[in-house]
């Protein structure tokens, strides 16, 4: 596996070794050795998948205090472009973003440690999502920002008039309300 740094501290692009052959690919997805040799000691306790359609905007969220989650995520089936963004408010990059396109052609993966907003539009006609995640969700400790928050200024890649968002994609929050309630890794 190559683990490429980001600018932003902790944030990781993960692109595996894929061996193929007439029959197809095979590679590891995730091989906690390997990890742990990038230095990324996350335990992780749960694997979810979502399923989206083009145009589909899920985040910016995270989960607060002792309930915040490091992500793995990736993409089984089309393409997404996966938005990280720091709000550690003693990060030299709070409020700095990153995108990073994951699709089933280019295998890259994203780790997200803990203090960061997560979110991701669907560029394909469907995308399944999958994610590894080291805290379990509590939904008293959810938290985010609008996935069009000014502050931020990210191109979704997304025509305005295709985006489809849920009610909590556009919590009214700003970087002014980030609380300091972040469990340091």
């Amino acid at each position: 596996m190559n683990f490429i740094k980001t600018p932003l501290q902790g944030v990781y692009i993960i692109e595996p070794k894929v061996f193929t052959d007439p029959r197809g690919y095979f590679f590891e997805s995730y091989k906690e050795s390997e990890f742990e040799k990038a230095g990324i000691k996350t335990k992780f306790v749960q694997d979810n998948q979502s399923c989206s359609s083009y145009g589909v905007i899920r985040g910016l969220h995270c989960q607060t205090g002792e309930h915040c989650q490091a992500k793995l995520v990736r993409v089984l089936q089309g393409r997404v472009l996966d938005v990280a963004v720091d709000i550690r408010r003693d990060s030299p990059t709070f409020g700095k973003h990153i995108c990073v396109e994951l699709s089933d052609d280019n295998f890259k993966q994203l780790y997200i440690p803990h203090g960061f907003l997560h979110g991701f539009s669907v560029l394909s006609q469907t995308a399944v999502f999958a994610y590894k995640v080291d805290n379990f969700y509590n939904k008293e400790s959810e938290w985010g920002m609008r996935y069009d928050a000014p502050e931020f200024n990210i191109d979704w890649q997304v025509p305005q008039d295709k985006i489809l968002t849920s009610e909590k994609d556009r919590i009214e929050h700003s970087l002014s309300d980030v609380p300091d309630f972040f469990v340091e890794e």
